[in-house]
């Protein structure tokens, strides 16, 4: 029987590539997205069936249990859990507005929270289970005008290694991937070519090469409170 894998933020970026991978290695997964619309498209995109698609805020505690109880009731028990749901919004402390600092805590630490608590209904009764959290190499070296981003991606660490205690003993694994510089949305106002040379291996990482290593994470029975960095070096270099 296939494992159910559900993938918040599945519809593009990281969260898309993790998707693709999880279906092609014969995962069922259901895709979240914040539009239902983006998220049907991904799940039409991936290799194999019986794939689905939810449109659920992840920063919404409602929405959250609504969409997972839909996901119990249709698709079965969660086996693994990626949250790669995030927003950035750059600035400086002293121009930051509070509307924008809290939108940023709600979609990138509270929705963790939120999912994870979701998903740990169905992981705690299973043999075994995984979680992998996606942060940022900027929560663990900090980054100018990144100040309130940086602090939701660091919250995700204490979080992922708290909660990875709590639900050891019940064989779920919790862990945080830290990925750098990738071609993403979120990184397409950055100039390539300039910011490439802060990298020693002198390129951005692809999405794929992320979820290869969240991909590790979820089969690897014996990692868990761990914080991986995928960043071609780049924390060598800050």
């Amino acid at each position: 029987m296939s494992r159910l894998a559900v993938v918040c933020g599945g519809s593009r970026g990281i969260g898309a590539a993790v998707s693709r991978l999880l279906a092609q290695r014969g995962c069922r997964v259901a895709v979240l997205s914040r539009n239902e619309d983006a998220s049907r498209a991904a799940v039409a995109a991936l290799p194999g069936d019986h794939h689905v698609a939810f449109s659920c805020d992840v920063s919404k505690e409602q929405e959250v249990q609504r969409t997972f109880e839909s996901i119990r009731r249709t698709c079965g028990h969660v086996s693994y859990l990626v949250n790669a749901a995030g927003i950035n919004r750059d600035a400086l402390l002293l121009r930051s507005r509070p509307e924008d600092m809290l939108a940023l805590l709600h979609t990138n630490l509270l929705g963790c929270m939120l999912t994870c608590r979701a998903a740990l209904r169905d992981m705690l009764h299973m043999q075994e289970a995984a979680i992998v959290n996606i942060g940022s190499v900027v929560g663990l070296k900090g980054n100018a005008g990144q100040c309130v981003y940086s602090a939701t991606k660091a919250g995700l660490e204490g979080f992922t290694r708290s909660l990875a205690k709590e639900v050891a003993s019940r064989n779920v694994r919790v862990n945080l991937l830290a990925p750098g510089f990738i071609r993403t949305d979120m990184t397409g106002g950055l100039s390539e070519e300039q910011t490439a040379r802060s990298v020693p291996m002198g390129r951005f990482g692809e999405p794929e090469d992320v979820a290869l290593a969240v991909l590790f994470l979820l089969e690897s029975a014996y990692i868990t409170g761990q914080v991986l960095v995928v960043d071609g070096g780049l924390q060598l270099a800050m």
